[in-house]
């Protein structure tokens, strides 16, 4: 044997992938809550997990399956990932591997089906009259009708036959306003605090009345005597900010002044109807469309109908806008507006109406 052959290097044995250690994570606060399988992915055992948790010890259990690593009281944040992570159904790992914590850590968005709702998701969105998160002693989130999930320390579960789509809030999953709404105000029974909050969404700009109508339409929540007087209350409220929204588009983008809040009447004919602004030399007139999705929508609208049939029989242009567009389109409205009273001039003169103040 050739003792100065070289004898070829050997490749080195591949290095078995370990996960994080944990007394990483414990001190990374967005990662100071974990799920019992995001455990095990860093080789924590179940036994290791409830030892760790014992009387005493340095983590304590949140929820079922759900952990804190740590021994004080959580936080706000770390209750709402909580219950996230409870509510949340688990990714699917391969066949034969555990699963892997993401590269971002458990708090990146993508809770799969589940959404934070009721009164944690309007605190989140900014409301001043909803409670702060400390002080709630649980959090509402949705989930899917069909889960088999049950309602368990500070996680309320909300079933849905469909879940929204979620807006993000600080890196949590939550309910847009509406349907925030209607969840909180089904679980509330205090008047002022409802009409407090529904007011909230609409004067804060979160939201237009008709879509939290729709929302507390849908639960069924408008037989409710306390939710009716609220909502009467809200759409007045709403009435209230589209017209000052409409006399800023006048004012903003330099439309000449209407008439503001007047009623039409033929001479000594027939009542015409009440319009929100109206330009008389040009007989072009504007109308609110603050119907909301309630039972009377139907006859609200031929109302909307019929009078704007009437008055462009006699040569008045009608513009209805509506306050989304107001709040998210007003340039648009008021091009549209300017348009129509340009136009006055090609057009036949019309009828003369008496003009009231309403």
């Amino acid at each position: 044997m050739n003792h100065n052959t070289p004898v070829p290097p050997t490749s080195p044995a591949p290095v078995p992938s370990v996960p994080r250690p944990l007394r990483h994570l414990a001190r990374d606060g967005r990662r100071r809550v974990l799920t019992a399988a995001q455990l095990r992915s860093h080789g924590v055992s179940p036994a290791e997990t409830d030892g760790q948790c014992r009387p005493g010890g340095p983590w304590q259990q949140l929820l079922p399956g759900v952990f804190a690593l740590h021994p004080g009281p959580p936080t706000s944040e770390e209750r709402l990932h909580a219950v996230l992570l409870y509510a949340a159904r688990e990714p699917k790992a391969a066949a034969g591997v555990p699963a892997q914590p993401d590269a971002g850590g458990p708090h990146r968005p993508g809770y799969r089906e589940a959404v934070i709702t009721g009164l944690a998701a309007l605190t989140l969105h900014g409301l001043a009259s909803a409670p702060p998160l400390p002080s709630l002693e649980r959090i509402d989130v949705l989930v899917p009708r069909r889960r088999r999930l049950r309602s368990a320390g500070f996680a309320h579960i909300v079933r849905t036959a469909e879940l929204p789509a979620p807006e993000q809030v600080t890196g949590v999953p939550v309910a847009p306003v509406p349907r925030a709404l209607a969840d909180a105000v089904a679980e509330l029974t205090d008047p002022n605090l409802v009409r407090r909050l529904l007011s909230d969404a609409v004067r804060g700009g979160h939201c237009e009345p008709a879509a939290v109508v729709r929302e507390l339409n849908d639960a069924e929540l408008l037989t409710q005597p306390h939710v009716v007087d609220a909502v009467d209350a809200l759409l007045a409220e709403g009435r209230s900010v589209a017209e000052e929204r409409l006399y800023r588009m006048v004012t903003e983008y330099g439309l000449p002044d209407p008439v503001w809040n007047v009623d039409l009447r033929l001479p000594g004919g027939p009542h015409l109807g009440g319009l929100d602004a109206y330009w008389p030399e040009q007989a072009v007139a504007v109308e609110l469309d603050t119907r909301a999705p309630r039972q009377d929508e139907d006859a609200m609208w031929s109302e909307y109908a019929r009078k704007r049939e009437v008055l462009e029989r006699l040569g008045i242009t009608v513009v209805h806008i509506t306050p989304k567009k107001l709040r998210d389109a007003r340039e648009q409205q008021a091009a549209v507006v300017r348009t129509a009273l340009m136009a006055a001039g090609d057009r036949d003169p019309a009828a003369y109406v008496v003009v009231l103040p309403r």
